[in-house]
């Protein structure tokens, strides 16, 4: 009989599955209330929600929490994954798992970028009349 924790070999999609539970944690709800009101506009002749009009610090800010969000996403994915090389036992069984490690931090350095170039340039993002 087997037990439940030796009933499969760690893949590539557990590691997937780890990084897609991370964003959606952090994500889901914004992403449903987003939704849900493009939804009412659409079928339900609901008004559409004011633009933010996000110029100089308000800019920056916003763009910082943005960031910060994905580093909690990050974070949750990447403590997903050790907890799954944990219970997997030896790192080469997690070799699969690790490799998502690569990608998911890419994409973080990568999306430092824009925080960076709001701080340095606010007004450069603004629309001007």
């Amino acid at each position: 009989m087997l037990s439940i924790w030796a009933a499969a070999e760690p893949t590539v999609w557990h590691g997937l599955s780890a990084a897609y539970l991370g964003i959606t944690v952090v994500y889901g709800h914004r992403t449903v209330r987003w939704v849900d009101a493009k939804f009412a506009r659409r079928f339900g002749e609901a008004a559409a929600p004011p633009r933010p009009k996000l110029c100089g610090r308000a800019a920056v800010a916003d763009a910082w929490k943005s960031w910060f969000r994905f580093l909690l996403a990050y974070a949750i994915s990447v403590g997903l994954i050790f907890g799954l090389v944990v219970l997997a036992g030896t790192l080469d069984d997690s070799a699969p798992l690790l490799v998502w490690l690569n990608p998911l931090t890419k994409v973080h350095i990568y999306s430092l970028t824009w925080p960076m170039v709001t701080t340095n340039w606010p007004k450069g993002c603004c629309r001007r009349p």
